[in-house]
């Protein structure tokens, strides 16, 4: 199996340029809103047609602009899961399934279907019409279509954006698993972070329709590499910078001096960390440990945000530095210590990072 994409589209705002090579496992396309993740989706898909480019899947060309070939979608065989589900409303789950089996006899539509089915837990559900179903059937219809075809390429366009976060975590794991077993490629577009590094191996990074960042997803994560990539990538903590020493920074934007692990280069100018990574010692006797005062905290269920103001105690709820993030078990052995509090930026933590604006 193999997918290889190398595109060009004019757009409005930018001219998207996306180029990858998939041969194995989920392949995840992160980025902001109109970064020209659902673009290059609709491009594979040949809902769209690029300006310029190729595209091949398994040595069969679907789109070169040199050659002038562009295949149509229904014969591309690909699979696509849209934000919305775009269930055709006047058909039974079981038809809506079947949609997209032509070519095949009515018993081998029927056995295809009955296995879709009970993949997907709809075994019961099949004479309803979408009207009748919950969100989170109404996703697993759309998966289940996208699949009968049994497609050499899954597209799936945010597939959880429209469930409320009880069904998101339910059927991120029905996706997993259906995955494990499927035997072609996936493309997985999310603007989220935490859930494309749970589905995917490897992550494509866009900004403003370019290519900023492409590989093992642990490895963009602990080495973003640029500004945009880290912010991207979740990182909310982050400085412009003046070298000291070789491995030593001035962090202007904390208005603190850090020790780094790696050696500064010319290219650097900024540096971060991410906020899980802040530690609390109960001693300043290490490298990278600041006083910091605790300016206003946030909660979820399970973690703690804690804003906090380095060197000086704030003077109102917005003079902050950094952002960090414990578990609650943590909060409680911390929220009754004296302030200030010592923030450790472990040297090895610290992104060192330059901004691809420049």
């Amino acid at each position: 199996m193999s997918l290889i994409v190398d595109i060009q589209k004019q757009l409005p705002q930018y001219c998207l340029e996306v180029a990858f090579d998939l041969e194995e496992e989920a392949l995840g396309i992160l980025g902001g809103s109109g970064s020209g993740k659902s673009m290059t989706l609709r491009c594979v898909a040949g809902i769209e047609t690029p300006t310029r480019g190729t595209i091949v899947l398994n040595n069969r060309i679907l789109y070169d602009s040199g050659k002038g070939i562009n295949l149509p979608s229904r014969d591309r065989r690909v699979g696509f899961l849209f934000q919305n589900y775009a269930l055709f409303p006047h058909l039974t789950v079981a038809q809506n399934i079947a949609y997209g089996l032509k070519g095949m006899s009515k018993d081998a539509v029927n056995r295809r279907g009955i296995g879709q089915l009970a993949q997907m837990r709809l075994s019961d559900l099949g004479n309803r019409y979408p009207h009748q179903l919950s969100g989170g059937q109404q996703q697993r219809v759309a998966l289940a279509r996208a699949l009968a075809p049994e497609p050499d390429v899954l597209l799936l366009d945010e597939p959880f954006s429209a469930l409320d976060t009880h069904l998101r975590s339910e059927l991120e794991k029905q996706l997993i698993k259906t995955l494990s077993s499927y035997q072609g490629l996936t493309l997985f577009v999310s603007h989220n972070l935490e859930e494309a590094y749970r589905v995917c191996q490897n992550l494509l990074v866009l900004s403003a329709g370019k290519v900023v960042a492409a590989g093992q997803k642990q490895t963009i994560f602990d080495h973003p590499g640029t500004l945009t990539v880290a912010q991207l990538t979740g990182c909310k903590n982050y400085s412009r910078i003046q070298p000291i020493a070789a491995q030593e920074i001035h962090a202007l934007d904390w208005n603190c001096t850090l020790q780094t692990a790696e050696p500064i280069l010319s290219r650097h100018t900024h540096v971060g960390i991410r906020a899980h990574q802040i530690a609390f010692p109960t001693t300043s006797d290490q490298p990278n440990t600041v006083p910091a005062w605790l300016t206003w905290t946030s909660e979820t269920p399970h973690r703690m945000t804690l804003y906090l103001k380095l060197g000086a105690p704030p003077l109102d709820a917005d003079d902050y530095h950094l952002q960090a993030e414990v578990f609650k078990e943590k909060w409680e052995g911390l929220k009754d210590r004296s302030t200030p509090w010592f923030a450790y930026l472990e040297p090895s933590r610290l992104l060192l990072l330059h901004d691809s604006t420049g």
